[in-house]
C-alpha cells in the first residue's frame, strides 16, 4: 500500500479556530465570519508587496524582449491562472499567446474536477517542453498548499530552460521549500472550511494575479493614466467605453469621437495619437510601432516631426 504524506502541518490544511462551530451559525453570522476572515487577504497582499513588485518588473522586462507569460496550476489554482490569462486579450488587446494559462488535465479540467492529475511532476515538465519555454519566457507556478508535484515539475523544467520562474503559494517558506526566482507567499491562514483553498487562498491568489498582469501591462505601455487604451472593441459595452475614453481625453463630442474611432480602425490608442498630434493614421501607427506601443513616448516623438 502506498504511504501517504501527512499534510496536516500545512497552514492551508489546518483547522480554523474561529469557525469550529460553522454548522451551528446563523446565516448572518456565517456571512459575517466570511467577511472577517477575508480581511486576511488584504494583509497577505500587503506583506508580499516587495515580491509582487519584483515579479511585475521581471515579467514586463521579459515580455518587452518578446517573451511570454505562463500560469500553471491544478484545480482552483489552475483555473484562476487560466481566467487571468483569458481576460488579458479583451482588456489589453494582447495576442492570445502572450499570456497563457495551463491547468493540469487541460481544458476539460476547467469545468470538471481533475485534481488527481496534479501528482505527476513529469507532466508539468512535459507541458513546458510542449510550449517550447525559452529564456525570455516567464512561468508562474500557482499552488496554494505549495506542494503540488505538477507545478514543481513545471517550475524545475522552466528554470532548466532559463526562463524566469515565479511561484505563488499560501504557506510559509519554513513549511514548504519552493525553488523559484520570485517566491510569493500569501499567508491568509486556515480556511473557514478546513482545507478548502478555493476560499481565502483562492481569493488572495486572484488578487495577486490581478496585480501581476495589470501591473505588467501598465509597464508595457498598454495603459494611459488609468485608462485601458488598448481595449479590444469587440462588443457594445467596450465600444461605449472606447467612446467615453476618447471623449474624456479630448474635447470631442460623442459623434465626433465615434468618427475618430472608426477612422483609427477602432483602436483607441491610435485615435488619441491622431487627434493629439494632428498626423495621419499611417504615420501615427508607425510611431506607435517604433515606440513599442507606448502612447506617451509616441506622442513626444510626434512633436519632433
Amino acid at each position: 500500500m502506498e504511504t501517504l504524506e501527512n499534510r496536516g502541518y500545512l497552514l492551508t490544511e489546518q483547522v480554523n479556530p474561529n469557525s469550529q462551530n460553522l454548522d451551528q451559525l446563523t446565516t448572518l453570522e456565517l456571512v459575517d465570519l466570511f467577511n472577517q476572515e477575508d480581511l486576511q487577504t488584504l494583509k497577505a497582499i500587503s506583506s508580499a508587496r516587495q515580491e509582487l513588485a519584483q515579479a511585475i518588473d521581471l515579467t514586463s522586462e521579459s515580455l518587452f524582449k518578446g517573451g511570454r507569460l505562463f500560469y500553471i496550476g491544478a484545480g482552483t489554482s489552475g483555473r484562476l491562472g487560466v481566467l487571468d490569462a483569458a481576460e488579458c486579450p479583451p482588456t489589453f488587446c494582447t495576442p492570445p499567446e502572450l499570456v497563457q494559462g495551463i491547468i493540469a488535465g487541460g481544458t476539460s479540467a476547467l469545468v470538471k474536477s481533475s485534481e488527481d492529475l496534479e501528482d505527476k511532476p513529469e507532466d508539468g515538465a512535459a507541458v513546458m517542453a510542449e510550449r517550447n519555454i525559452t529564456a525570455v519566457d516567464v512561468v508562474v507556478g500557482i499552488t496554494a498548499g505549495g506542494t503540488t508535484p505538477y507545478v514543481h515539475g513545471a517550475l524545475a523544467e522552466a528554470k532548466r530552460r532559463g526562463a524566469t520562474t515565479i511561484c505563488i503559494s499560501c504557506v510559509p517558506s519554513e513549511q514548504v521549500k519552493i525553488i523559484a526566482d520570485v517566491d510569493i507567499r500569501l499567508l491568509t491562514g486556515p480556511e473557514i472550511l478546513a482545507g478548502s483553498t478555493r476560499l481565502k487562498a483562492g481569493t488572495v491568489t486572484k488578487m495577486a494575479l490581478n496585480i501581476l498582469s495589470t501591473g505588467t501591462m501598465v509597464k508595457l505601455g498598454k495603459v494611459y493614466g488609468n485608462r485601458m487604451i488598448d481595449v479590444a472593441v469587440t462588443n457594445r459595452k467596450l465600444h461605449d467605453r472606447a467612446l467615453r475614453m476618447i471623449q474624456d481625453l479630448t474635447d470631442l463630442n460623442r459623434d465626433e469621437a465615434g468618427l475618430l474611432l472608426e477612422k483609427s480602425g477602432r483602436r483607441v490608442k491610435l485615435a488619441l495619437l491622431m487627434y493629439w498630434s494632428g498626423l495621419e493614421g499611417e504615420i501615427c501607427d508607425r510611431l506607435l510601432n517604433d515606440h513599442q506601443g507606448n502612447l506617451r513616448s509616441a506622442l513626444l516623438a510626434s512633436h519632433k516631426l
